[in-house]
């Protein structure tokens, strides 16, 4: 009897483990309330900073570039912020608007800004020898801002890591596997030591593939498993990381802008900074793509976050208390982003970030297949509405269009969310979406490349490798048109020093407009030519041009 006692019990262990098994969590597959809580957010903050910030240079890519090599690794032994108040950092983080903030704990350059047992290429061996992560998380906890590292998995101090800077210069000797121990050691002190952590934000998979990436997401998630991961580590990771540019419209995928408030990522002095209209619109057509907004600082060698850059955050946290239930908790669409601005929504609620008015009528966009039961203007005014079978036209009086960003609350008589979303972009532009081809493409990334010029999409650029001082775009029309009118947007970048709008007339090419400087939405009109084939000839730059749109108009 004994031993038929012992039979269901047998059972019954082998049924518990086997359901164990059937619901054990794939390491490689993201928590999906983790995902959520992150999206909700919708803001962040990113901080670059570490000894480099003596320098005024980049941090990382000026190593052996601005500053020598010898010099660039010596810098921690000068490096005393005594200004440094994790407390103050949280609170500007907080009075932003932001939701999370990113640390880099670890540059290309190898320096460690923690208490790490790995090496001594660390903060504790400065002179201010202080655990910055550790007080950054701490500050964090107290004011309910959730805490992440950047980690970068390249290490061009480390001798085991097979490369010495960005131009990818070997080592003759060195041990990959050893090197991934000892990111795998660092990243196990950060998350045990400093967590639970938000995200760990890795950075330029230098040398690893995607089996290595692999393997670091797996151990990643090992340690914490509702831990997000980027895509940066040789693997594809949890969300993709569009850099210095708005992602594209993408809810099938969870993603996230990180851009810099200045030009440079670590601390520069004078540096240009972006206008609260800039920085408000970056955010809104972010979140209108269905995405989140990282958003850069690099404090002061003595510690502190420049004061100019703390103003302008606080504005944008001026902005969000009477407007961030339109941007927190909602998801992008259902109207796709454009250059007349983009929308966001949730439950019943759609809101409308209107940028730019047309110069004359109305403001069309697509008719909604829901009933809109109310309408009001959140930025004050009114806009008349007039739903119709095909389009939505608001109409606003120019008193009432706001300088920054009209934002319009439509409720309708459904969930949003499940509107499908609806492309906005309708160029006049006889080159919208034909086939493009062009000297140079940054990185050779699809989505630099040239059609990003001509599909009316104002989040989309075409991109040239830094250090490029000339290229060119060339557009395909398909067949011969007579063109009399041209728009060039460069954007904010001012790069271009010298170029040609050409025209190809049997094998040669021909010059229908020239200049200088382009900048922001140039207009170019010249007399009528006719031809296929056009190309915007860049002859000189000051460093990787980038054109965000070109237009090319048909005389009727």
């Amino acid at each position: 009897m004994s031993m038929l006692k012992k039979v269901p019990v047998i059972c019954m262990m082998l049924v518990v483990a086997s359901s164990f098994a059937a619901v054990e969590k794939d390491p490689l597959s993201p928590d999906p309330d983790a995902i959520k809580r992150w999206q909700d957010m919708r803001f962040g903050m990113f901080i670059h900073w570490g000894p480099v910030s003596l320098t005024g240079h980049e941090i990382g890519w000026s190593r052996g570039r601005e500053t020598p090599v010898d010099e660039y690794d010596q810098l921690y032994k000068k490096f005393n912020p005594t200004e440094f108040n994790a407390d103050q950092w949280v609170r500007v983080a907080k009075e932003a608007g932001m939701k999370y903030l990113v640390l880099t704990t670890k540059h290309h350059d190898g320096f460690c800004l923690w208490d790490t047992q790995q090496t001594d290429y660390n903060i504790m061996h400065s002179p201010f020898g202080r655990d910055v992560v550790k007080e950054l998380s701490a500050a964090c906890k107290k004011h309910g801002i959730a805490f992440g590292t950047y980690y970068s998995t390249c290490d061009w101090h480390h001798p085991d890591f097979p490369y010495t800077s960005r131009r990818g210069d070997r080592k003759e000797q060195y041990n990959l596997d050893r090197y991934t121990d000892y990111l795998k050691a660092q990243v196990k002190e950060l998350i045990t030591n400093y967590g639970p952590l938000v995200t760990l934000w890795y950075d330029v998979p230098q040398a690893f593939d995607a089996a290595r990436g692999t393997g670091v997401i797996s151990h990643t998630r090992s340690l914490q498993p509702d831990i997000l991961i980027n895509n940066r580590t040789g693997a594809d990771g949890d969300y993709d990381t569009p850099e210095q540019r708005v992602g594209a419209f993408k809810r099938q995928r969870p993603w996230e802008t990180c851009m810099t408030l200045c030009r440079q990522w670590a601390w520069r002095p004078n540096d240009d900074m972006k206008t609260l209209k800039e920085c408000i619109q970056t955010l809104l057509q972010t979140a209108g793509g269905d995405g989140n907004l990282l958003f850069n600082v690099g404090p002061m060698p003595d510690g502190r976050i420049e004061p100019r850059q703390v103003e302008r955050l606080r504005e944008m946290g001026r902005w969000l208390k009477i407007y961030g239930d339109t941007i927190y908790g909602t998801r992008g669409g259902p109207y796709m982003p454009g250059k007349w601005g983009s929308s966001t929504c949730k439950d019943d609620k759609i809101y409308l970030f209107v940028m730019n008015w047309p110069s004359e009528g109305p403001l069309s966009l697509p008719a909604l297949p829901m009933k809109i039961t109310k309408s009001i203007v959140r930025t004050g005014g009114s806009v008349n509405l007039t739903p119709a079978a095909e389009v939505i036209e608001l109409d606003g009086a120019a008193r009432d269009q706001n300088p920054i960003v009209t934002v319009i609350e439509l409720t309708v008589d459904g969930k949003a969310f499940d509107i499908e979303p609806i492309p906005t972009f309708k160029s006049e532009s006889v080159a919208f979406g034909k086939p493009a081809k062009s000297s140079n493409v940054y990185r050779q990334r699809p989505d630099y490349g040239p059609a990003m010029a001509f599909d009316d999409n104002s989040q989309t650029r075409w991109a040239t490798d830094t250090g490029t001082t000339s290229a060119w775009l060339e557009v395909d029309l398909g067949r011969a048109m007579t063109i009399h009118r041209a728009m060039i947007d460069e954007g904010r970048f001012n790069r271009v020093r010298k170029y040609e709008l050409q025209y190809k007339v049997d094998a040669g090419w021909k010059t229908a407009s020239a200049g200088t400087t382009l900048g922001p939405e140039k207009q170019l009109d010249f007399p009528p030519v006719s031809s296929r084939y056009f190309r915007l000839h860049i002859l000189e730059a000051v460093e990787g041009p980038t054109i965000w749109e070109i237009q090319l108009f048909e005389s009727k």
